[in-house]
């Protein structure tokens, strides 16, 4: 059987084996590779910075705005949990609007009656003048006896 390059008849490879030098290349190539250095060049950027959720200032609609009192005494401004200090600010807000928006007060039936004094209290000392009570329908049976 004959081998790839040669002849029958016995006369030597006339052709240079490249398999050896091909091997070479190659660990020569891996032998480079890993002697690059890591590419440590880096950009520094001021990326902002996030401020949690209560202290952000919570959107202001300047349509409507509904203060909601919820069982466990949180304060929700259009459905974003506030504390009072950033009610205060939400509020003097849009008394400085043109025109001003309206404001919606609508306490859970559990809510805390000392929170909802205490925000009335807020609301009143913020001098809004457009300002209403809403889901009273929810206190139609309050205190009726169950049928």
């Amino acid at each position: 059987m004959a081998m790839s390059g040669g002849k029958e008849d016995g006369s030597p490879m006339m052709e240079m084996n490249t398999t050896p030098l091909i091997d070479v290349m190659l660990c020569l190539l891996i032998m480079f590779i890993m002697s690059i250095p890591v590419a440590t060049h880096s950009i520094d950027i001021d990326l902002p910075v996030a401020s949690p959720p209560n202290q952000q200032q919570p959107l202001i609609d300047p349509v409507k705005n509904k203060i909601v009192l919820t069982k466990d005494n949180k304060i929700l401004w259009n459905g974003t949990q506030l504390d009072q200090n950033t009610l205060v600010q939400s509020l003097q807000a849009t008394t400085r609007m043109s025109p001003e928006p309206e404001l919606q007060f609508q306490p859970d039936a559990d809510a805390s009656y000392e929170l909802s004094a205490q925000v009335l209290e807020v609301i009143k000392a913020s001098k809004v003048t457009k300002f209403g009570f809403v889901g009273n329908e929810q206190f139609a049976t309050f205190g009726k006896a169950g049928g």
